[in-house]
């Protein structure tokens, strides 16, 4: 493998894999915040958007699982895009990942401090905590974070689907509850069983549902997360492919039935719809009216620890990029080290840690309340942090997913000898569409004020991987010739699927 001596241990199975997809994704931490932003487009329709978004997130998939079935590698698109488009395009593309990985790793930890205050306030341990103390709960988050990115990965991946696994279940269960309710009609409030969710209201447009996709769709960023498991793994061409399909249709399945049963027990009318979107935590509140409140600081809790998991995954996925990246001299020597003793890169995990550490900071200067606590319009920094991190994320991650999808049409159409079916064009055709079609909405119109520094600053970060395949054309040249090494990456490696 290029950069002898730079190994990782491969010792996980398909559950490993799958672990960090479902951790990333975050399930059940979007079950509690991300459906309320489409009650705006959708209104009821939330689980039909849902299960729309579904099809779209597993066209993309599909570029994952045809990628991973021939290659395996550390920095996942930076390696499969590396190898399909040339190297340039593979340091974009990682870089793009690497962009990802750490603003989610920001929009984690503040997510798991600020659950952390509303346990503390829901409970009575602390009432009203100041919002400041996020900057001393985040600093704490990513030292476990960090602590456990380094031990062997066994273990870390371990703990992602334990902690992720039991919140999961826990939201379905309450999630169970409700509907036997929902179809006695014993809902607080006269709710009852209904399949209007899965239609438009009248009044609203088919092109509104296609907002709510959108917003669907960035519920699934993360899924495909096992890539850069590919050279830890056993039999990675069989298991990688398997756990993000898997996690993708799980996905799916899973979202579409929560938020009918969220909607449902929230009630289908304005009313209803009004309490939805101004709820604070989806299941803490529903758990709290169907059985009582005490359960509703056990969800809170739980989307705690879920948020603590997800952290957990962004720095293992950043680690590794960065890993790879520095093995083919894309980054400094020094980050390629890995632990004799851990068999993990330790080096490039703590310059992850500090880097979250400064971005959690310097957002949470930029964005300042506008009001004054106690006032209708104030918005805590931490919240800002959170939805603007997790723009910036997700807007580089599109990015990276065309080009991995442009580079598996290339690989699997035109590479000379045809690979697949040929109707089987069609689902990239219709991935690069659906990614299309989400870049634009997110970013037309643009924002002004501070809602432009989000998008400004994934601007950025593209821009700056691409200056520097540019400029440093001879660096990038040597990563393309080590990549063509790469156990991993060989043409021999290919025909072994």
């Amino acid at each position: 493998m290029a950069g002898e001596g730079h190994k990782l241990a491969r010792e996980l199975n398909v559950w490993g894999a799958i672990a960090i997809s479902v951790a990333l994704m975050a399930p059940s931490m979007a079950a509690n915040i991300n459906p309320q932003g489409m009650v705006g487009a959708v209104g009821r329709a939330i689980p039909l958007t849902f299960a729309l978004a579904t099809v779209g997130v597993l066209l993309v998939a599909y570029t994952f699982v045809r990628l991973t079935q021939r290659f395996n590698h550390s920095g996942s698109v930076y390696g499969f895009v590396g190898a399909t488009l040339g190297p340039r395009a593979g340091v974009v593309a990682g870089w793009c990942l690497l962009g990802t990985y750490t603003f989610y790793g920001v929009v984690t930890a503040t997510a798991a401090s600020r659950f952390v205050l509303a346990f503390l306030d829901g409970t009575g341990l602390w009432k009203s905590p100041p919002d400041a103390l996020v900057l001393v709960l985040v600093p704490l988050v990513l030292l476990g974070v960090f602590w456990l990115t380094i031990s062997p990965i066994r273990l870390g991946t371990r703990v992602l689907l334990i902690v992720e696994g039991t919140t999961v279940a826990l939201i379905l269960l309450v999630a169970l509850v409700i509907l036997v309710k929902l179809v006695g009609g014993s809902g607080p409030s006269g709710q009852g069983l209904t399949l209007s969710p899965f239609t438009l209201a009248s009044g609203t447009g088919t092109s509104a549902i296609f907002l709510g996709i959108v917003f669907g769709f960035l519920s699934f960023a993360g899924f495909e997360a096992a890539a850069t498991l590919g050279e830890e793994t056993k039999h990675p061409r069989r298991d990688i492919p398997r756990a993000i399909l898997g996690t993708a249709i799980f996905g799916g399945v899973y979202f579409v039935f929560v938020t009918w049963v969220e909607v449902m027990g929230f009630g289908t009318d304005e009313q209803g719809l009004t309490a939805f979107q101004g709820s604070g935590s989806l299941f803490g509140d529903l758990g709290s009216q169907f059985v009582g409140p005490w359960l509703g600081d056990i969800i809170t809790l739980g989307a705690a620890v879920s948020a603590f998991g997800c952290a957990l995954a962004c720095s293992v996925g950043a680690s590794r990029l960065l890993f790879a990246l520095a093995r083919d001299g894309i980054a400094p020597p020094a980050l390629a080290t890995v632990s004799p003793a851990k068999r993990t890169p330790v080096v490039a995990a703590a310059v992850v840690a500090v880097t979250v550490l400064v971005l959690e900071f310097v957002l949470y200067a930029v964005y300042r309340p506008e009001a004054s606590v106690g006032s209708p319009d104030y918005v805590p920094s931490s919240l800002s942090v959170f939805i603007a991190s997790g723009v910036i994320g997700t807007l580089i991650l599109l990015v990276a997913y065309v080009l991995a999808t442009v580079g598996v049409s290339r690989l699997l159409f035109f590479s000379g000898t045809r690979q697949v079916a040929a109707w089987e064009v069609v689902v990239p055709v219709l991935a690069l569409a659906l990614l299309g079609y989400t870049l634009y909405k997110n970013v037309v119109p643009f924002p002004s004020g501070l809602s432009a520094v989000a998008p400004l600053l994934a601007l950025l970060w593209i821009v700056a991987g691409v200056v520097y395949v540019l400029v440093a054309r001879g660096a990038a040249e040597q990563a393309g010739a080590k990549l063509t090494v790469d156990e991993g990456l060989t043409t021999e490696a290919r025909e072994t699927v």
